[in-house]
């Protein structure tokens, strides 16, 4: 006897109700009964796809967070700034402060943890393009950590967001941007 036919676009309606109530609540408001619910599907096909929010959420945020832009300016300190602009347009929704306890939670599920770091190599593609441009150019003498420059320019941003509460401002972006370049080039300067 056969089941029901299975609905290809669950998925895609869990997803999006996941982020439905992620930007619209908190992750803390978020369950996967009300992501069900809310899809118009039965709790079995969240815990199927997902047996831990933590899973839900990471998957979530790869398929609905908007794209990092790719710039090419012709300079890495133009693109740095492009990059911190682009950043601080994002990670300026109100709903961003909710992912705190998300980021807790990723270190008791390793699958979760290594779904985040998957997506957050995807998303530094842009990055990793304007330093191997840089490269090329000769603005830096070889290839830094990738981890760094992702350190510098995107800790100060999340310490704005997460610890100051405010908003970045443009001086603020600037500064930013420029201690990263002055850090990253100041070997290619050296020699």
């Amino acid at each position: 006897m056969a089941g029901r036919p299975r609905d290809p676009d669950l998925e895609q309606r869990l997803l999006a109700a996941a982020w439905s109530i992620l930007t619209e609540e908190s992750y803390a408001a978020l369950t996967l009964t009300q992501v069900a619910v809310r899809a118009g599907a039965h709790r079995s096909d969240v815990y199927r796809r997902w047996p831990t929010k933590v899973r839900l959420v990471a998957d979530t945020l790869d398929v609905h967070l908007p794209p990092v832009s790719e710039v090419d300016t012709g300079s890495l300190l133009s693109d740095f700034r492009a990059y911190v602009d682009d950043l601080a347009r994002s990670w300026s929704a109100p709903w961003m402060d909710s992912l705190v306890g998300w980021l807790a939670d990723l270190a008791d599920d390793a699958e979760a943890e290594a779904a985040f770091r998957t997506m957050g190599l995807r998303r530094g593609g842009s990055l990793r393009s304007s330093l191997e441009r840089a490269l090329e150019r000769g603005e830096i003498a070889e290839m830094p950590d990738g981890d760094l420059v992702s350190g510098l320019l995107e800790g100060p941003l999340m310490h704005a967001r997460m610890v100051r509460r405010r908003p970045p401002t443009a001086d603020f972006l600037d500064a930013v941007a420029s201690a990263a370049y002055r850090v990253i080039t100041a070997g290619a300067a050296a020699r």
